[in-house]
This record gives structure tokens, sequence and C-alpha cells, in this order.
């Protein structure tokens, strides 16, 4: 009974809008499917990164220390508020300029979505807070805590994808809505910076 209700509590979760949604939405709009897929599997590596972190107690040092956590936070936003301002910025350059803008590349695509999600505190401070709940303290802790945050990891990524094939699809038929695709775009961007400013006004779990 626990596990279905951590299933669903984790899958209602995995489709709530995020630094790693907005992103790979982002980059499938500007690159197609292929980058945005890229840059969701880049989103699980830097989940992974804070799954494992939990696991070995990093996040909780990073989350009691008042300057770790804000050094965090500020790279994370700091990071999102660029990437926001750069899809924003091509979405309009190439509008005034009547040309695509050059992809970036699936490489390129998966390794930002890997920081992006890495740099979010957010995130280390949602797997410390719900996993644990769901741990039974009378076994293996860090191997319960990595499997359930593989679970986790794995729901946010299957909505990834069907994020990157929806906005992928989208910019497919850009030849006949470019000027959607662009508000799209200039929309994802904003969104992007948007949660920058947001993790800007994160506090240190008390």
């Amino acid at each position: 009974m626990e596990f279905w209700l951590f299933l669903a509590a984790a899958a209602a979760l995995a489709v709530s809008p995020g630094p790693g949604l907005f992103y790979v939405a982002a980059r499938s709009l500007a690159g197609g499917r292929r980058e945005g897929v890229a840059s969701s599997f880049g989103t699980a590596l830097g989940g992974m990164a804070h799954v494992l972190a939990g696991a070995l107690g990093v996040s909780a040092l990073v989350l009691a220390s008042a300057e770790l956590f804000t050094a965090l936070k500020w790279a994370g936003a700091a990071y999102l508020l660029w990437l926001g301002w750069r899809t924003l910025r091509a979405a309009r350059r190439e509008a005034l300029a009547l040309a695509p803008t050059p992809p970036i590349g699936p490489w390129r695509a998966f390794r930002e979505g890997a920081v992006v999600e890495a740099l979010n505190p957010k995130t280390a401070a949602f797997f410390l807070a719900f996993l644990p709940q769901f741990v039974d303290p009378a076994g293996n802790v860090a191997a319960q805590f990595v499997g359930l945050g593989v679970v986790c990891v794995a729901l946010n990524t299957l909505a990834d994808v069907v994020v990157a094939f929806a906005a992928g699809g989208l910019r497919a038929g850009a030849a006949a809505r470019p000027a959607l695709v662009r508000r799209l775009r200039e929309g994802s961007g904003a969104a992007i910076m948007a949660l920058g400013l947001g993790v800007l006004l994160l506090r240190r779990p008390a």
C-alpha cells in the first residue's frame, strides 16, 4: 500500500513543471526531438546525482550548511537565468533574421540538461524530504533510498520524453506555424528565467 502511495505521489510530482521540464521543452522547440530526448536523459543524470548524494548524506550536508546551500542556490539560479535568456534571445533573433537558429546537438543538450538538474537545490530538498517517508529504518536505508530515487528519476524522465516528443512535433510543423513556435520558445525561456528567480527565493530547510 505504501509503495502505491509513493508511486502516485512520485508520478504527480513528475508532471509538475520544473526547470528540467521547461528546459526539455525549450530544447525540443529549438533543436527537435533528438535534442529534446537527449536533454531528458541529461536531466535524468542530474537527478541521479542528487539521489546518490542523498544516499551518501552529501545532500543532507549541503542543506545543513548555510554556505553550501547558498552557493548551490546561486549557481543554479545563475545557470537557469542564463539558459532562459539565451532561449529568449535565440527565438527573437531567429524571428528577425527569418532563419532558423543552428541546433546545438544532442551531446550539448544532454550536458546542459544534466547541469540544470544537478544545480537545482530544490531537487536535493525534495529527495531528502520525500523519500525518507517511504524508507524502512529496519532495512538497508541507503539501498532503499537509491531504489526509490531511481523510480522517481525514471518517472521524471518519462514525463520529459513525452514533452520532448510533443514539443518536437510542434517544431516539425514550424513552417506552417512559425509564430506559434516562436511564442512557445519565448514562453519556455521566460519560464526558465522565472524558475531561476524562484530558486533565488528558496530558503534552507530548518
